[in-house]
């Protein structure tokens, strides 16, 4: 079974910073789309961010060029690197690993992970 790792989350205050990692099995990372999605309390599970084979990035709007995803092929693992954090972007993230990241159905979901901002 293929288990994506989740690492990162934690409590930070407005304004702050934080990086997620995700690690995935070397077999079937570097030939799939990886991405991110977080789900606030009460709310659906929206789309954060998706990053191509070729590292291609987009973002949902919301971002406003505050998070960075990358992936380092040679380590197998994903980031997102969140700056400038409100407490609105409280919420469980999720990576993901999948043919189409952006379609829900299919692929693989890691374990999710809190990000709280607060002061």
């Amino acid at each position: 079974q293929v288990r994506l790792v989740e690492s990162g989350g934690g409590l930070v205050q407005p304004g702050g910073s934080l990086r997620l990692s995700c690690a995935a099995p070397g077999s079937i990372f570097s030939i799939n789309e990886m991405g991110w999605y977080r789900q606030a309390p009460g709310k659906e599970r929206e789309l954060v961010a998706t990053i191509s084979t070729g590292a291609d990035t987009n973002y949902a709007d919301f971002m406003a060029c505050r998070f960075t995803n990358s992936r380092h092929n040679d380590k197998n693992t994903e980031y997102l690197q969140m700056n400038s954090l409100k407490p609105e972007d409280t919420a469980v993230y999720y990576c993901r690993l999948a043919n189409s990241v952006a379609n829900m159905n299919g692929g693989y979901w890691g374990q999710g992970s809190q990000v709280t901002v607060s002061s």
